[in-house]
């Protein structure tokens, strides 16, 4: 049975310092979403943020909540934009952004280990003195924290070659819904003892336990790398030219498409002129030893399409990536937009594209299309006027209805081709709604009775990922 509100606050105030508690109603409200959309969400102000400062600190507050019965939000930097940490009725939210050390750096094993609130940019940061890169590296990389990566299974620019989160978490140390500490994994690249619960904890979004430690995998830090920008006249001649590197067999490290209304708004916000040098734009980086020769190749096959290519050593290309990287958080401040992170198989990357641009004429908004093309995980984001929305009504035709109705037919579609609702931003509580649409009710089923196991009072990040 759950405790009352006062009886949590007097048990929190007598386990942790002032320092590491509060109930400011500033940092409440701060803590209560994350960046994700709040349609079909009821915000919750939680009752305290505990801000953890070692595993002991985590294992005390989930025997709290055990105690006490109520809902335990995990959370690190609030990048998500699935509402991955947004706040229930009656929570605490602990805040893992003060476990931000880097407590092992094994160069010669090529392996890390880190605390949850280490920000990935800083793991970056510190690998690169050792000739290593940690490899995902989400739009957000700046501020997003390596636990909350884990918890979303992050992809990013580089996936298409090294993968995502998943594919670099060797080993986790995690606190189990009653305080108990448990390791998974191992420091080694191989190891197959046992079930991969490791495995099963990366993209579980916190709802199975609490990751307080993380053994990650490192990669070379490539000194050769040569970056190509080339401008098409048409989105889905862009998109074929994705599909044919692949068939020249040539595997970069980033290929990233951006059309032309990603184009516009990029100019508008960062002063450049994208949009008047083309209607596509696609972003290619080769690394390695062989960086120049795939280049060339890569340079030869867009060509072939009629696009305009970026010469050998252009220092431009370099400046577009991380243009790229605002893509979708650059919107314009007179639209309402909504939009997803879906994936489909690279064959079906110039249908899909076909598809929603059929879709977005057929509900009246306009489209912007960003992807991560090489691995076929596309963002694209429908839009309306402002004007359109202050005057809406509730009727089907609609401005958000239709926007809405755009958004719901570009999941269907990306499942249709063989997809899924979501490439790297995980469930959340945004995307509950499309969930039965990709899994059955016996998968949905099996997940639950996975939670049932490990958190059978349901109290960690309750309403989310899979509930």
């Amino acid at each position: 049975m759950s405790a009352s509100d006062n009886d949590v606050l007097t048990a929190l105030r007598s386990s942790f310092e002032p320092r590491q508690l509060t109930t400011e109603p500033v940092v409440l409200d701060s803590h209560a979403v994350d960046k994700g959309p709040l349609e079909h969400w009821q915000v919750h102000t939680p009752l305290a943020v505990v801000f953890a400062e070692s595993v002991a600190d985590v294992q005390q507050l989930a025997q709290l909540s055990a105690q006490h019965g109520f809902p335990l939000i995990t959370r690190g930097a609030g990048t998500s934009v699935s509402g991955g940490a947004n706040t229930t009725a009656g929570s605490v939210v602990l805040s893992l952004t003060r476990m931000d050390k880097i407590l092992a750096m094994r160069p010669e094993d090529e392996v890390a280990v880190v605390e949850p609130g280490v920000i990935n940019a800083d793991l970056n940061t510190a690998a690169a003195e050792h000739g290593l890169m940690y490899a995902p590296d989400p739009a957000s990389y700046r501020t997003s924290t390596i636990g909350g990566n884990v918890a979303t299974n992050a992809g990013g620019l580089r996936c298409a070659k090294y993968g995502v989160t998943r594919d670099s978490v060797l080993a986790l140390d995690v606190v189990l819904a009653d305080g108990t500490l448990i390791h998974t994994g191992q420091a080694t690249f191989k190891g197959v003892a046992g079930y991969d619960l490791t495995s099963l904890f990366v993209g579980s979004e916190g709802t199975l336990g609490i990751v307080v430690g993380i053994t990650v995998r490192l990669r070379h830090l490539s000194q050769h790398t040569e970056t190509i920008a080339a401008f098409f006249s048409e989105l889905t001649t862009a998109a074929q030219g994705v599909l044919d590197i692949g068939k020249a067999r040539v595997q970069p490290a980033i290929t990233e498409l951006l059309d032309h209304n990603t184009m516009l708004a990029l100019d508008e916000a960062q002063g450049s002129d994208l949009s008047q040098r083309g209607n596509t734009l696609l972003l290619i980086q080769t690394d390695g030893h062989g960086a120049s020769i795939e280049a060339g190749i890569i340079r030869e096959v867009l060509g072939a399409l009629g696009a305009e290519v970026s010469a050998p050593g252009s220092t431009e290309s370099e400046r577009l990536i991380e243009l790229r990287r605002h893509a979708r958080g650059d919107g314009v401040v007179t639209e309402v937009r909504v939009g997803e992170d879906v994936a489909v198989p690279r064959s079906r990357l110039v249908d899909y594209i076909r598809a929603i641009e059929d879709l977005a004429v057929e509900q009246q908004v306009q489209l912007k299309v960003v992807a991560h093309a090489g691995d076929g995980n596309l963002h694209p984001t429908f839009s309306v006027p402002s004007s359109d929305v202050a005057t809406d009504d509730a009727s089907p035709a609609s401005a958000m209805a239709r926007l809405h109705a755009a958004l719901d037919g570009s999941v269907r579609i990306a499942l249709e081709m063989g997809g899924t609702i979501t490439g790297e931003h995980g469930i959340g509580t945004y995307k509950l709604r499309w969930l039965d649409w990709e899994q059955s009710p016996e998968v949905i089923d099996l997940q639950r009775s996975i939670k049932n196991v490990f958190d059978p009072d349901y109290r960690l990040n309750p309403g989310r990922a899979i509930l």
